[in-house]
């Protein structure tokens, strides 16, 4: 006997609340799901990947020549929200360095840093950072030679 839940016969008004709760129940996981999506996602990675899959090979050359330079650079925060970078591997001095500080979701705009070489060897920005999770594009250039790199800062 299947009566255990219910009084009375299995009719189309049972049926009709199984079919609604079950498109209630997806249509909301779709929603959440959705919004969580749209909050992460911090946008178009390429706007044309044809255009983008053109120029593959000569960025693997680029990136060849970066690796042999063996450049390295080490950000930190420094007490008044600057942000100090180190490099090393860099022979000799007329190295000039510069950032773009963009937040990974988007929620806050994107921001240029300029740096002044310290008397250690290290560079400082000129302007405070906000204590916020960014991804710092740093760019340095000494002469006709281009390094470029991505960094995880907080």
């Amino acid at each position: 006997m299947i009566r255990a839940l219910t009084t009375g016969p299995f009719t189309g008004k049972h049926i009709a609340i199984i079919i609604v709760a079950f498109f209630a129940v997806v249509i909301g996981v779709n929603l959440v799901m959705a919004r969580a999506a749209i909050r992460t996602f911090g946008g178009v990675v390429v706007d044309n990947s044809y255009v983008a899959s053109q120029h593959y090979n000569r960025w693997l050359e680029e990136a060849k020549r970066q690796k042999a330079l063996g450049w390295t650079a080490k950000s930190s925060r420094l007490a008044d929200g600057r942000v100090a970078i180190t490099m090393a591997g860099v022979p000799g001095s007329g190295l000039t360095l510069s950032a773009l500080a963009r937040h990974p979701l988007g929620q806050m705009p994107d921001q240029a840093l300029t740096f002044q070489r310290q008397a250690d060897g290290s560079f400082v920005s000129n302007q405070p950072l906000p204590i916020e999770r960014w991804k710092l594009r740093i760019e340095a250039q000494l002469g006709n030679q281009r390094w470029r790199e991505e960094q995880d800062f907080k």
